[in-house]
């Protein structure tokens, strides 16, 4: 299995990192893709991939919650830098927000789309935070739309409508502990949509799946994820496993 969304730097972790890394390399847990917040945690974030640099691999990027009006451009330069300076499977988490602030949309946008067109002058996937956004988001993607854009929609809580949507744009759909929520809903539909579209994710240490929920969450948990797929799509685990295994491997570029 791959968590292709683990904050595994995040301070949650600072006590027992190494078990927590251990207890999911011995549920099957092989691969660990980190999404980037902002300068204050990028080298903590690329000092843990260093310790673990065959299972653990930084994504760059600057998260939305983080574009603030006197600080977001200095960032974007700072993550150009980090793109410039080495390699990346993914330019992400990027995206928009709009559950802490409606005020800074304007500028989300902005950063959103240049952080795409560097994905495109890369030829990068992308990994999207969409929190109470979906239009604002899509509107972006159809003004951006081309043939190399791609990645997922990370920790996807959309409706029917909405996944298809993303699908037809590329992307892949990042379905973690929300799927086993009962007010989740995603379990209702997500049958309909192909597991070829489909990539797993914890995004520990929160959004923790029954029966940890509201606990911290931890990559160890995927396999309850898996669990809840099963039951969706009435195929066996390793088949789950085997197909969102190879989803996230070749939109990585890691085959």
């Amino acid at each position: 299995m791959i968590d292709t969304h683990t904050h595994l730097y995040s301070e949650e972790f600072d006590e027992d990192r190494a078990a927590v890394i251990d207890r999911a390399v011995a549920k099957g847990v092989n691969q660990f893709y980190l999404p980037a917040i902002d300068s204050e945690t990028h080298e903590k974030m690329l000092a843990v991939e260093q310790d673990y640099p065959d299972r653990i691999f930084s994504m760059m990027g600057l998260h939305p919650c983080y574009v603030k009006p006197e600080t977001w451009e200095h960032e974007l330069k700072i993550v150009e830098e980090y793109l410039n300076k080495r390699n990346f499977p993914a330019i992400g988490e990027i995206g928009i927000d709009l559950y802490w602030d409606k005020t800074t949309l304007d500028i989300q946008v902005k950063a959103f789309e240049t952080q795409i067109d560097w994905a495109i002058e890369r030829d990068l996937p992308i990994v999207i935070h969409t929190r109470d956004s979906f239009d604002e988001v899509f509107e972006v993607l159809e003004r951006k739309k081309h043939p190399g854009l791609r990645g997922i929609f990370h920790c996807f809580s959309g409706n029917l409508e909405q996944a298809r949507q993303a699908v037809e744009l590329n992307f892949l759909l990042g379905i973690g502990g929300v799927v086993t929520f009962k007010n989740g809903k995603i379990d209702q539909f997500l049958h309909e949509i192909p597991l070829d579209n489909i990539v797993l994710e914890t995004d520990s240490p929160y959004l923790a799946p029954v029966p940890f929920r509201g606990k911290r969450n931890e990559s160890s948990y995927l396999d309850l994820v898996v669990g809840k797929l099963v039951d969706v799509y009435g195929k066996d685990y390793s088949e789950i496993d085997r197909i969102t295994t190879e989803n996230a491997l070749r939109l990585f570029g890691k085959e």
